[in-house]
């Protein structure tokens, strides 16, 4: 990937997170200044020691700090991530968090989930009335698909065209192995050359499939069509024209793609022989030199070009009862990986972590708006739902505290509160460094 590529991918990441934590800081923000309660700070970004940029107004202090770990609004009369205990020695203020209500408080505190879940709605919704709903259904794969080591030992074949997973049919051929891992699958259902197929998943299958995250299973199986010949395209026989359709490379047929990545790989700085079959009939040979970075010249046409992909589109009234039913289904189908990485034997939970390299990575090299929004309606959701299970310094916490007083009338002791905090950011902070830790590790040893 080069640096570009990447440079593109932090810059989504950041841009993503930036929307995300200052939506999920202006839930706990509006309620607090609706319910009188005095906000000291509204900070993009954790800012230990110094900011890179803030102001004042009001009594609130503004600012963007250099952490980008998250964001903070810091409530007064509160203990919270700042572990600020001097104003907590004082008697309690009116404008004080802790002067409210419990059912002020409570809403206060659900309000950052409760905007993660709107925004993620509100994005699906808009999705759907700009872009619609494109999938690649498993009927429109004209050559089927192409299979991996993972897929050939469960006895998929190249060509087959899985319909079913567990007897439920396919819509979409990306969600296959998503498919497989939420619903823990049993079984698969494949034409073969027009014969249903029914394959058994073994034992350990699904672990093998979340620890290599798909790669080595299956893809779309297509043939390499040329799309655009590159001004740095060095042909020393012929050329190659727009549709031409690679065959051969150094006499090694290459029908489809995964056939032409094998045989080109490693090759750098040589001359090759391209067989090519133009206009669906004539044959011909090309020579032509493969650069120093494995490139020969030539984009290749992309599986929009290719094959029919169906697309559902909504009006602008259809779009928002749409919108919230994706956002649900996200919502539950995100709940469901959670329970598979916590309790299920197939899943180790390590394989299922991951920090912001893993995260970023999510992102396309190039600049997509429609994936872009996509990946951030769903770390919305994520952000929601980690934000409210019942840890200490996270909003579920606190949550869970409050319920603790309203149901019992009597409230925890800011003692007890102060150490719960505490305990919740070593938590907190131990994750972060394992999961960033192990990106790192799998950088480093290419696992």
């Amino acid at each position: 990937m080069t640096t570009a590529q990447i440079l593109i991918k932090v810059a989504q990441l950041m841009l993503s997170l930036s929307i995300l934590v200052i939506w999920h800081e202006l839930g706990h923000f509006i309620p607090a200044k609706l319910f009188k309660t005095r906000v000291e700070k509204f900070y993009l970004f954790f800012n230990p020691w110094f900011s890179l940029f803030k102001f004042k107004k009001g009594d609130t202090e503004y600012g963007i700090g250099w952490l980008p770990l998250g964001g903070y609004v810091k409530i007064a009369g509160m203990i919270d991530e700042s572990m600020d205990k001097e104003q907590l020695q004082r008697p309690p203020q009116p404008w004080e968090f802790r002067s409210k209500p419990a059912w002020q408080r409570l809403i206060i505190m659900i309000g950052g989930v409760t905007m993660n879940i709107i925004l993620a709605f509100m994005i699906y919704v808009a999705m759907l009335w700009v872009w619609g709903e494109t999938y690649l259904p498993p009927q429109n794969l004209t050559y089927g698909l192409s299979v991996g080591p993972l897929a050939e030992q469960i006895g998929l074949q190249n060509g087959d065209k899985i319909v079913a997973v567990d007897g439920k049919p396919v819509e979409n051929v990306s969600s296959i192995p998503y498919q497989i891992i939420v619903n823990q699958a049993h079984t698969l259902e494949v034409d073969r050359e027009g014969v249903q197929v029914l394959l058994p998943l073994p034992q350990g299958f699904i672990e093998k499939l979340v620890k290599s995250k798909g790669q080595g299973f299956i893809s779309v199986r297509m043939p390499v069509i040329v799309d655009t010949v590159l001004p740095s395209a060095q042909f020393l026989q012929g050329r190659l024209e727009k549709g031409d359709r690679v065959i051969s490379l150094n006499g090694q047929p290459t029908p489809f793609d995964q056939e032409f990545q094998q045989a080109e790989k490693g090759l750098r700085n040589t001359v090759v022989t391209l067989g090519v079959l133009r206009h669906g009939r004539d044959t011909l040979y090309v020579k032509a030199r493969i650069n120093e970075q494995g490139l020969i010249g030539f984009g290749k046409r992309p599986p929009e070009k290719i094959f029919q992909f169906e697309t559902r589109h909504y009006s602008f009234l259809a779009s928002i009862p749409a919108g919230i039913h994706k956002g649900i289904s996200s919502i539950g189908n995100y709940l469901q990986q959670l329970k598979l990485i916590f309790f299920s034997k197939q899943v180790k939970t390590s394989d299922s972590l991951g920090g912001f390299i893993t995260i970023g990575s999510l992102f396309p090299p190039f600049w997509d708006w429609q994936a872009f929004w996509s990946m951030t309606a769903f770390l919305s959701i994520i952000l929601a739902v980690m934000n409210i299970l019942p840890i200490p310094a996270l909003d579920g916490g606190h949550v869970l505290f409050l319920l603790y007083e309203i149901i019992t009338r009597r409230k925890p002791s800011e003692k007890f509160l102060e150490y719960a905090q505490i305990a919740g950011m070593i938590i907190l902070f131990s994750l972060l460094l394992y999961a960033n830790g192990l990106d790192i590790w799998r950088h480093l040893t290419g696992r």
